[in-house]
């Protein structure tokens, strides 16, 4: 799929007048229940939620990288510079705010060196985490600020605490951001980058809990302070501390007690798995209501969890000068021998992980004032991707369909949302909200509203009350689907799209009817 067309296509479906009511797939769905009354707070605005709360990780992972975004400057797949066309149209079209790399636990064994000068002359490694395939290093440092240069995206490089050294790391972030005459800063002009790159966030190893060396909080603490003393630059990016995962509050409490210098951020990692646990996860498709409740209700565990180490960070930082990154989130099942082809963590991408993507999306602008960046695991083939590629061929996946119905929301301010009497949806053991709603004001002043049906088979209808003077009408997207495991697939690439749908005022109140398991977000517009 060339540029083109592709741009073409998504442009008509962003600029579309939106004029028409949405046609649902599924004929026999349940009668909407009672009207659910939602008052917006629009004299009471909250934080900025910030662009990178939208942020993409991409690792060297299966191909994650190597096929799904990178093909080389000679591959008969069109390419800028070895990037794919359709994939970076893909991802400037998503608006990227920022982009992680190279890892992920990766980055705790790459060794910056190995990826930097003529392509030929680049040693090949074991990628000993991730299969122990070999890695080209084809994709090094001024291949990594390529792309994020062609999608309009900030970089945020992750440093190799793990298995580096201090001077490695420190070393790396002046080839990156010096422009003196040193002989580091000269060596990145002889290959070809004159100014500095444009790093914005740079991470001070990963996982060290775990993959990045199984270190206890205080081990890494004492670790961070040396490190990061050394991490000199006249335009020193945000510095980011890796902290804990799931409902960990340990390494929050400890982090922030510990270091009280040169730490912009702490990041925190959670994934979502349907049966709560990460051995014997949960299937991809092919799942129940059973499994599409309890994968709901993991995704929305996660604010709480935000909630325990924000009040440890808040007790610790009452001055909020650190922020609180969810720098790995996402749906995480069960390998499937579907994706074989595509390598480790490859898994069916379906109308649930787009559910899934916007409760996060709510949970995050809750927390706007802390939570500024989060970045989704992972941009194309590996885990919950935006993308997925055969070759020649990309699909885009229900996920990132999710992504682009919320771009309004990306530096919008956000507004509180109250909403009574929301019914439960239970299955098992499990039971969620049937209906979840954000709200927030863009900087042109539009109100945008985004909505969430989680009810598998019941239809909701929202009533929103409107002040004095407020906006005519509702344009929107939303996003439905033929089947709760409905996907995008080679030969069916549109099953789960954007569709237009409107909501008309009446009186002080605009009525939006939402089918079973679906995303929408509307744009009150005069």
């Amino acid at each position: 799929m060339t540029p083109r067309p592709f741009l073409a296509r998504w442009a008509s479906l962003a600029l579309a007048a939106c004029t028409m009511s949405l046609s649902t797939a599924d004929s026999s769905q349940a009668a909407p229940a009672a009207p659910l009354l939602l008052t917006i707070a629009t004299a009471s605005p909250g934080p900025v939620i910030h662009r990178n709360v939208y942020g993409q990780f991409a690792e060297h992972l299966g191909t994650g990288i190597y096929g799904g975004l990178w093909v080389g400057p000679d591959s008969k797949i069109p390419n800028t510079r070895g990037w794919r066309n359709d994939a970076v149209a893909a991802l400037k079209a998503l608006q990227v705010p920022l982009v992680r790399w190279p890892g992920g636990c990766f980055a705790d064994e790459y060794h910056w060196r190995d990826g930097i000068g003529p392509r030929a002359q680049r040693p090949v490694r074991l990628n000993k985490l991730w299969g122990g395939v070999e890695e080209p290093n084809a994709v090094g440092t001024h291949e990594f600020f390529d792309l994020v240069e062609l999608i309009g995206a900030q970089a945020y490089v992750n440093g190799n605490l793990g298995s580096g050294t201090v001077q490695e790391m420190a070393d790396w972030l002046e080839y990156l951001t010096s422009d003196s005459r040193s002989a580091l800063a000269e060596e990145r002009r002889r290959n070809g980058r004159d100014k500095p790159f444009p790093v914005t966030h740079f991470a001070v190893g990963n996982e060290a809990w775990g993959c990045g060396g199984h270190m206890s909080p205080e081990t890494y603490a004492a670790q961070y302070r040396q490190y990061s003393t050394f991490l000199r630059a006249p335009n020193r990016p945000k510095l980011i501390a890796s902290g804990g995962n799931d409902a960990q509050t340990v390494w929050t409490d400890v982090l922030a007690r510990e270091i009280r210098f040169n730490i912009d951020a702490i990041a925190h990692h959670y994934y979502t798995f349907p049966s709560g646990k990460f051995h014997g996860k949960g299937a991809s498709r092919g799942f129940g209501e059973d499994e599409w409740v309890s994968t709901l209700a993991h995704a929305l565990a996660l604010g709480g969890h935000i909630d325990a180490n924000l009040k440890l960070l808040n007790q610790a930082d009452p001055e909020k000068k650190i922020a609180f990154y969810i720098d790995e989130w996402g749906t995480w099942y069960d390998d499937d021998a579907d994706f074989k082809h595509r390598g480790l963590l490859a898994q069916h991408n379906t109308q649930r992980d787009a559910l899934v993507a916007a409760l996060h999306f709510h949970l995050f602008h809750e927390r706007a004032e802390r939570v500024q960046m989060t970045n989704i695991a992972q941009m194309a083939n590996v885990l919950q991707s935006m993308i997925q590629t055969e070759g020649e061929r990309l699909v885009l996946t229900p996920t990132y369909h999710a992504f682009a119905l919320y771009v309004p929301f990306q530096g919008a301010t956000t507004l509180p949302v109250q909403l009574p009497g929301v019914p439960e949806v239970a299955r098992g053991a499990h039971k969620v909200p049937a209906v979840s709603a954000t709200a927030a004001r863009t900087a042109d002043g539009r109100l945008v509203l985004g909505l969430v049906n989680t009810d598998p088979r019941q239809a909701h209808a929202v009533q929103v009350a409107l002040p004095a003077g407020a906006p005519a009408r509702a344009l929107g997207q939303q996003l439905v689907a033929p089947a709760l495991d409905a996907e995008n697939t080679l030969a069916q690439p549109e099953v789960v799209r954007p569709r237009p749908v409107q909501a008309q005022r009446r009186g002080n109140t605009l009525t939006l009817n939402l089918p079973p398991a679906s995303v929408q977000v509307f744009t009150l517009e005069p």
